[in-house]
């Protein structure tokens, strides 16, 4: 356990952004699969829409830090795939 003042202060911190990160990544992991949802079911207009609350929540974990750039931009694009292949 820490003895310092500094290290007391560092690990609230630390538990306070693993709680948010974990919130904002689970709540986008959600998006995703309720997407995936409408994807197996065949519904293109409830897959369209959940698409770009996915896609939104995706970007969002982005501007907080909780994923890289790269694996989003990366996951966007197979979720649009998936999207394009249910619409043809």
């Amino acid at each position: 356990m820490a003895n310092h003042k500094s290290a007391l202060k560092r690990i609230r911190q630390s538990e306070r952004r693993r709680k948010r990160n974990q919130h904002i990544r689970s709540g986008m992991r959600n998006h995703v699969k309720h997407f995936r949802e409408a994807i197996d079911a065949g519904d293109t207009a409830a897959a369209t829409e959940r698409f770009a609350t996915a896609e939104r929540s995706i970007r969002r974990a982005v501007t907080r830090g909780v994923i890289p750039r790269r694996r989003a931009d990366r996951s966007v694009g197979r979720l649009a795939k998936a999207l394009q292949a249910l619409s043809q």
